[in-house]
């Protein structure tokens, strides 16, 4: 089954599905392109394979997870993202917003670990790094600003995955923003 190019979420419901940090650690897996069982997957979120198979079939429900082919003999049943990424668009309601909120939290939780794995002797430490800026943006602007970002994101992940990737290569993990701040313009 071919893959979509992205998933955006904008449903609170699943967005509210996604917020539980076990599912989150696996969807962060499963979207670099592996392909894992519920018990590969409970064991990157301490949990029970059967919890796990509970997690991943909610996450199923919502499209966010599917069943990959079946193993040779048919007792592994591996799960797979459904798309290339995943983004969360919507923080309109009041249970949107908390879960989206949940979901970065734990992003962002995550990404400060990673900075803090990196050995003071790994060769890779100069590409290291975290940028913050604030712009004077237009809504419009903004709107491009935030699309160009995830194009770039897209242009260098190249179809490239997990399972299959060049030599050389190594996996970055890289987290993009836009948040506007203050109150909007009166003429907005």
């Amino acid at each position: 089954m071919a893959q979509k190019k992205r998933v955006v979420i904008s449903d609170p419901r699943a967005i509210r599905a996604l917020a539980h940090p076990a599912r989150q650690r696996v969807i962060d897996e499963l979207y670099t392109g592996k392909v894992l069982t519920a018990t590969e997957c409970a064991e990157l979120a301490g949990l029970t394979p059967s919890a796990m198979s509970y997690h991943l079939r909610a996450l199923e429900r919502w499209g966010i997870v599917e069943r990959a082919e079946e193993s040779a003999d048919g007792r592994e049943r591996p799960w797979r993202a459904v798309a290339a990424s995943l983004m969360i668009a919507s923080q309109s309601t009041g249970a949107g917003r908390l879960a989206s909120q949940a979901i970065m939290r734990t992003s962002v939780d995550r990404l400060l670990e990673q900075f803090e794995d990196i050995s003071g002797d790994d060769p890779w430490d100069d590409v290291s790094s975290l940028s913050r800026a604030r712009l004077w943006l237009t809504h419009e602007e903004a709107r491009r600003f935030g699309q160009e970002l995830s194009d770039l994101v897209d242009r260098y992940r190249k179809g490239r995955t997990a399972a299959s990737h060049p030599g050389g290569t190594r996996q970055v993990s890289t987290l993009l923003a836009v948040v506007p701040i203050g109150k909007p313009p009166e003429e907005s």
